[in-house]
């Protein structure tokens, strides 16, 4: 299945529950697919796997108190899809953080879109000064 048929937001979800499942179960990324990924989504849920440490290292330097690791599963994934997506330039940095916001509104809590929202904005500030 191609980007284009199912589009890069759908991808986003279907990365963000590869991630969270990985993330909880410990199993090898590619033993949690059901049916075919797109591949938008695959690509992203295998990058973000393999950078993880990394991603959460930013993730907890621009959250001052709390670190990435106790954050919940799925705001921290969201986050790392964040991370992710802003460093590596794939969309504009606006579209990355409202793509997390909207990810984390759907899937976890309003609580937890302000926290995505202030951390990945601490991150684009950054990259940006």
């Amino acid at each position: 299945m191609t980007v284009a048929k199912v589009g890069r937001r759908q991808s986003r979800r279907t990365a963000l529950f590869l991630l969270y499942q990985w993330d909880l179960t410990g199993q090898p990324l590619a033993s949690l697919y059901d049916g075919t990924p797109d591949d938008f989504a695959l690509g992203l849920a295998e990058a973000i796997a393999e950078r993880a440490p990394e991603l959460d290292d930013r993730i907890t330097a621009a959250s001052d108190a709390w670190a990435a690791d106790r954050l919940g599963t799925l705001e921290r994934n969201i986050l790392r899809i964040g991370v992710y997506e802003l460093e590596e330039g794939t969309v504009p940095a606006e579209v990355a953080i409202n793509e997390a916001v909207v990810l984390a509104k759907r899937y976890a809590t309003e609580d937890a879109a302000r926290l995505v929202n202030g951390i990945l904005g601490r991150i684009m500030r950054e990259e940006t000064s």
